[in-house]
C-alpha cells in the first residue's frame, strides 16, 4: 500500500489516497501503522476519499484505532494533498467530515500550498451536544471534581468534545496524569480532548493537549479552536489570538457576527512510502 506522511505543526498522520487505494479494517491498520517502533509512526491515519457532497471526504482513525470526528491539523494537510497531488485543483475546497462539510481556503504560491484557513464552524457549549453528563446546560468555568481534585473547566464542542483547563504554566502541567483521567471520566460518555492553556496576553496563549485516543500530541487544531473560544468566553483574551503549541503556532479567530471559528496554519509533506499490510 502506498502512503504519505504529513504533519500540521507536529500533528502527524499517515494519509491514504482512497481514490486509488482500498482500505480494509482501517481501525486495525491505524493501530499497526501508527506504532512508532514497529510501524510508520503517527498520531493515526487519515483516509482521503471520494464524496458525493463535497470535493473529497476525510475519515480519521486515532493511533488506538478509535475513529475521530474531526482534526483541524489533519484537514489542512488534506487540502494541501488534494491540491498539490492534482485530485482537486481549487483554492477553495469543500471537505466532508464526520462533523459536517468544512470549507478550506488555500494560500497558494507558485503551485504550492503555504497555509490553509479552515472554517471550523460554530462552537457549541450545550452539554448535551458536547456531550457531557452534567446537570447544567453549559460548563463555562465550572468547578468539577475529577479523581478527588477540583478543577475549573470550560467544555465546548468543535464537532468533537473538548475540556479546557487554565493553568499558570503549561510546562509544569501534570498532563500525563490529568489528561487521561479527564479524558476517560464518566462525565464524558464519548471521552474528551483535554486542553491545558496558559494565557500570555489578550492576543496570545500557550497550550498543550491530551488528545482523545492518541495521548499528548504536538498540536491539535480543534483543540486550539476550543481553547480560543474558551479564552474569549471567560474574558481572558480577545476573539482573535495566536495559540502556541509544542509543534508551532495557529491563528484562531472567533467571528462575533457569524459565530464561526476560523483557523489558519501550515501543512507539510514529510515523506511518501509503501508498506506491506
Amino acid at each position: 500500500m502506498k502512503f504519505t506522511k504529513m504533519q500540521g505543526i507536529g500533528n502527524d498522520y499517515i494519509y491514504l489516497n482512497c481514490f486509488e487505494e482500498k482500505v480494509q479494517n482501517p481501525s486495525g491498520l491505524s493501530v499497526k501503522l501508527s506504532d512508532r517502533h514497529f510501524g510508520v509512526g503517527s498520531d493515526g491515519i487519515i483516509l482521503i476519499e471520494p464524496s458525493d457532497k463535497a470535493d473529497c471526504r476525510m475519515d480519521i482513525y486515532n493511533a488506538d484505532g478509535s475513529q475521530a470526528m474531526m482534526c483541524g491539523n489533519g484537514i489542512r494537510c488534506v487540502g494541501k494533498y488534494v491540491y498539490e497531488r492534482g485530485i482537486v485543483k481549487k483554492d477553495v475546497l469543500k471537505v466532508d467530515t464526520m462533523s459536517g462539510v468544512k470549507t478550506l481556503y488555500l494560500d497558494v504560491e507558485n503551485g504550492k500550498v503555504v497555509s490553509v484557513t479552515v472554517d471550523m464552524g460554530c462552537p457549541d457549549f450545550r452539554t448535551e451536544k458536547i456531550p457531557a453528563a452534567y446537570p447544567k446546560d453549559r460548563m463555562i468555568d465550572e468547578p468539577v471534581v475529577f479523581g478527588g481534585t477540583e478543577y475549573r473547566v470550560t467544555c465546548v464542542s468543535m464537532g468533537n468534545p473538548h475540556c479546557v483547563l487554565f493553568v499558570d504554566d503549561v510546562t509544569k502541567a501534570e498532563i500525563e496524569k490529568i489528561g487521561p483521567m479527564l479524558e476517560c471520566d464518566k462525565i464524558f460518555p464519548h471521552r474528551a480532548n483535554i486542553e491545558f492553556v496558559q494565557v500570555l496576553s489578550p492576543e496570545e496563549v500557550n497550550m498543550r493537549v491530551w488528545e482523545r485516543g492518541s495521548g499528548e500530541t504536538w498540536a491539535c487544531g480543534t483543540g486550539a479552536c476550543a481553547a480560543a473560544v474558551a479564552c474569549a468566553a471567560n474574558r481572558k483574551t480577545g476573539r482573535s489570538i495566536t495559540v502556541r503549541l509544542r509543534g508551532g503556532d495557529l491563528h484562531i479567530q472567533w467571528e462575533e457576527k457569524t459565530d464561526r471559528v476560523l483557523m489558519r496554519g501550515p501543512a507539510e509533506f514529510v515523506f511518501d512510502g509503501t508498506i506491506e499490510i
